[in-house]
């Protein structure tokens, strides 16, 4: 076993391959940027090398930086984590040409999956089923568009050398097309350097299932089962499990058999996750699932595989580039129990999954379920990096306890004042559809009303109304109610919960979890985080009229195109610019037909949360 360990990553997978590391005697070697100093995984390593500024091209995406720190502490080998620099053949490459051992896939199988044109064109002649479309070279919108036609709409746009959600657009329509295309194309040079697409056959139905593989030097190649990760938002994952629900035994065995053999296509070594796509609308059948992609890497839900095997993955990485050869044979890797894995963001999700950026003034996350996390309270989300917080995880005998489980711990996080997502969380892993497996990648996007409620239910409003009484604060317009609060169970009180006025009765038989932040009391309340108050005797509720033509930035970003000029006239839906944050673009439209009013940015100027960008006058204005 190597005696030091470079990590070459940040946050929650930084310190959980420091964990493993330790607990195997080898040294760990933290690199970090400027943003993250005071993050735990800098203060758990043995030693740590700070790398440069903030920005990741400047920090973490920096080889020379890396390499640097390697040198300087005598590391023995690198693990890049996931993420960053973790899928860059070059990187790995030159890791190996400085002597030091490289905790990742070899250089040329990352080269050969890491295009997902060429490594379709790779699986086909391996034998592994591929989605249909286009992967050629000619990149002209003319045959891109052609291809579309024949492909059949609605299809996928996917930059070759995507990840992660970015790079992908669903075009429903050919007049779509141009415009589509052109996003994807900004977004995929933008993220990955290159602008180059595919076209993909759109499942309308589709299961996203994926197999961990895992080969070491000797020609051994395993399959540790597969994992469903098809609820997701943006093509981005949001609640992971294994093993995946509705799959029998033949399906299972056809999927796994295949992802070895699209390993063993490019000999590959350490571990890797093989990617399908399966159209649900029959049930799952070996002949409607197909190849999407490799990752040559560990994947950030390798935790479930973790919990229904027994194994630890980063052990396994750890022993395959020291030259070991596999720990365990086919025949000795079971299966027990179910878990689930749900990823805690710093977004909004009732602002269209927007970031959230801040210091995490107040966090609790549960301690009875396994939780990977990357932040204290305390620490800070920037816009630098991915926002994620947390990583939760739940394993039980059967997906019914795994899913309870996973349910209440999400219902028991508090996050203040940086939003976060683990409301939805919570009511997602409570949904009587989720619960019952029918599920596919379009799962938020038609449960949005159930999973995204704009405003807080009774309950919720009548837990801020006996939270407040509790405190002792008292409503001056409670006598117009004709009732006092008294504690009784018919008590009504105005109180403010968020952004509005509601009617709540004052409920002593509730429990509420209240804290005071300053000025601000906040109710938490099933993972939500709500603002409440009483109203000021002098307070009237100001309510944002349907005709408010005022245009704001829905995030702190750059402002990458204006679309319009002032004095145009705009119809409803058209695009007036678009806005850039954390490599993804969100286009702000009109939302009536009139005219330009004020026009305040330009192309390059860089925006807050909640500024005013453009405001679109009525016709009588």
């Amino acid at each position: 076993m190597m005696e030091s360990l470079l990590i070459a990553n940040r946050g929650e997978i930084a310190r959980r391959i420091i964990r493993t590391a330790k607990a195997l005697g080898i040294r760990t070697i933290a690199v970090y940027s400027e943003a993250d100093a005071g993050l735990p995984f800098v203060r758990e390593a043995d030693e740590a090398v700070a790398i440069g500024p903030p920005p990741a091209r400047e920090s973490y995406l920096s080889q020379e930086r890396i390499l640097e720190a390697a040198h300087r502490t005598g590391a023995a080998a690198i693990h890049p984590g996931y993420g960053f620099l973790s899928e860059n053949a070059d990187f790995a490459e030159a890791v190996e040409n400085a002597g030091i051992i490289w905790v990742g896939a070899p250089p040329a199988a990352i080269r050969a999956m890491g295009l997902k044109d060429a490594a379709k064109q790779l699986m086909q002649a391996a034998g592994v089923p591929v989605t249909p479309g286009y992967m050629g070279e000619d990149q002209s919108d003319e045959r891109l568009a052609a291809e579309a036609d024949a492909t059949g709409y609605p299809v996928l746009v996917k930059a070759v050398a995507g990840g992660g959600g970015k790079g992908m657009r669903r075009v429903d329509r050919r007049e779509d097309f141009t415009e589509l295309l052109a996003s994807c194309r900004r977004e995929a040079a933008s993220s990955f350097g290159d602008e180059r697409v595919l076209i993909e056959r759109y499942i309308t139905n589709p299961r996203h299932i994926e197999v961990q593989v895992f080969a070491d030097r000797f020609g051994n190649c395993v399959h540790l089962f597969e994992r469903d990760c098809s609820l997701q938002r943006r093509h981005q994952k949001v609640i992971e499990e294994a093993p995946a629900p509705g799959l029998d035994a033949a399906t299972r065995t056809a999927i796994c058999e295949a992802a070895v053999k699209a390993a063993k296509a490019v000999n590959y070594v350490g571990a890797g996750t093989i990617e399908f796509i399966a159209d649900a609308s029959q049930g799952l059948r070996p002949d409607r699932i197909w190849f999407m992609e490799m990752n040559t890497r560990l994947q950030v839900e390798h935790p479930v595989t973790e919990a229904i095997t027994g194994e630890d993955l980063v052990l396994w990485q750890l022993k395959v580039a020291a030259g070991e050869p596999l720990p365990k044979r086919q025949d000795d890797i079971t299966m027990k129990g179910w878990a689930f894995e749900a990823r805690l963001y710093a977004e909004n999700p009732a602002s269209g999954y927007l970031p959230s950026i801040g210091r995490l003034d107040h966090l609790h996350l549960p301690e009875y379920v396994r939780v990977d996390s990357g932040v204290e309270e305390g620490n800070e989300i920037t816009a630098f990096y991915d926002p994620m917080i947390a990583k939760i995880i739940a394993h039980g005998s059967n997906r019914e306890i795994a899913l309870s489980k996973l349910a209440k711990a999400c219902e028991n996080i508090e996050v203040w004042p940086v939003k976060s997502n683990a409301g939805l969380l919570a009511r997602a892993a409570a949904d009587a559809d989720f619960r019952a497996a029918k599920v596919d990648t379009g799962f938020l996007d038609r449960h949005g009303e159930t999973l995204l409620p704009k405003e807080p239910d009774t309950v919720t409003i009548d837990k801020a109304a006996t939270a407040l009484a509790v405190k002792g604060e008292t409503d001056p317009w409670s006598a117009l109610s004709g009732l006092r609060i008294s504690g009784t169970s018919d008590s009504r009180t105005r109180v403010r919960v968020g952004d509005h006025l509601y009617w709540g009765r004052v409920r002593p038989s509730l429990e509420t979890n209240a804290i005071r932040f300053g000025e601000t009391m906040v109710l938490f309340d099933a993972g939500n985080a709500w603002p409440i108050g009483l109203p000021a005797a002098s307070e009237v509720e100001a309510h944002q009229g349907a005709g408010d033509g005022a245009i704001l930035s829905p995030m702190p970003g750059l402002v990458i195109s204006v679309d319009v000029a002032e004095g145009d006239h705009v119809a409803k839906g058209d695009r007036l610019l678009t806005v850039e944050a954390m490599k993804m673009e969100h286009t702000l439209r009109a939302p009536f037909d009139g005219i330009v009013g004020k026009l305040p940015v330009s192309a390059g100027v860089r925006v807050s949360e909640n500024q005013l960008v453009a405001s679109i006058l009525k016709g009588e204005e």
